[in-house]
């Protein structure tokens, strides 16, 4: 079982007298190279008997479609790599901090920072001034150990893992490169099965939603092949991420999602959905009938997919 790190802020972080192993970056993506970083931490500090912390923060300042993963998400992606801990700092308590004071006052005053893990291009305080090379120079000055951990470059194409690279990719609705980029894992919406009109259950394929937060990325709208988790269990089915042009037009995207061979009422209920391959572009149908029979032709690719899946 996966234990789950404990996320602090800033105000409540515990003293930690024997010093921690911290990774620093944004780690909004949790892609390969931010994977590296991540278990370069956990590994260094299980080694020294240290404490491992992945530095994150809040109220980022979103100019390209929002954040990748919510709080949760991310929470379990860390805990998944073996992190002690999630240090979440308020982006506009520090955004402003001169790089010098921000190294001092956070990470080796009130943090007790043993070791710093960074990317070759990792970038901080104001006006992003502060680099590698700063770091290195502060750490010699004050007995701190420096691991760089260099750049993942994605192996087909030779193309550097980025977030930035990520998040083009799902708003291509390609699946399957966007797994590879975050080492096999999925891209996954998850949250509590909300109450819908139940329109899909009247024409025959019920379905489980997820309405999506407004400050969560949104992949290319359209229809997925899908996996379920709901609790232990492992499902499939077909997902739509969008706004539900023929039946009404949503105001927040919804990734709705029919479960094949499941009937059972999970209102209120957690559940992740993991997009596998993209089918097609979110339509406006004509009339319910054409909907219905796109979702039928849909469920058919569906289920050659997942055959040949597992």
């Amino acid at each position: 079982m996966i234990k789950v790190c404990s996320t602090y802020s800033l105000d409540d972080l515990p003293l930690e007298t024997k010093g921690r192993v911290i990774a620093l970056g944004l780690f909004d993506g949790i892609h390969q190279g931010h994977s590296d970083i991540i278990k370069k931490t956990v590994a260094i500090a299980q080694r020294d008997d240290l404490t491992s912390t992945v530095q994150t923060f809040r109220n980022l300042i979103k100019t390209d479609g929002g954040s990748l993963y919510t709080s949760e998400e991310k929470l379990k992606l860390i805990s998944d790599l073996g992190a002690d801990e999630m240090l979440v700092l308020d982006f506009d308590a520090v955004k402003d901090m001169e790089p010098e004071q921000y190294l001092t006052d956070i990470l080796l005053n009130r943090a007790v920072a043993d070791t710093l893990v960074m990317g070759e291009d990792y970038r901080f305080g104001k006006d992003a001034k502060g680099d590698v090379g700063l770091i290195k120079e502060f750490a010699e000055a004050n007995n701190i150990r420096v691991i760089v951990v260099k750049d993942r470059f994605h192996e087909s194409t030779g193309k550097k893992i980025s977030t930035t690279w990520l998040k083009q990719v799902l708003s291509e609705g390609d699946a399957e490169l966007a797994k590879e980029l975050c080492g096999g894992r999925n891209y996954s919406y998850s949250g509590y099965c909300a109450h819908g009109k139940m329109l899909g259950r009247t024409m025959g394929f019920p379905t489980a939603n997820i309405i999506v937060p407004e400050d969560k990325f949104v992949v290319r709208r359209g229809v997925y092949v899908s996996r379920v988790l709901l609790g232990k269990r492992v499902l499939y089915g077909v997902t739509n991420i969008g706004r539900r042009p023929t039946l009404e037009e949503a105001v927040n995207d919804v990734v709705e999602t029919y479960i094949f061979d499941f009937n059972e009422d999970i209102y209120g209920a957690k559940i992740t959905v993991e997009l596998l391959s993209f089918l097609r572009p979110e339509e406006h149908y004509g009339s319910k009938e054409e909907l219905i029979s796109a979702v039928n032709a849909n469920k058919t690719q569906a289920m050659e997919y997942i055959k040949n899946l597992i």
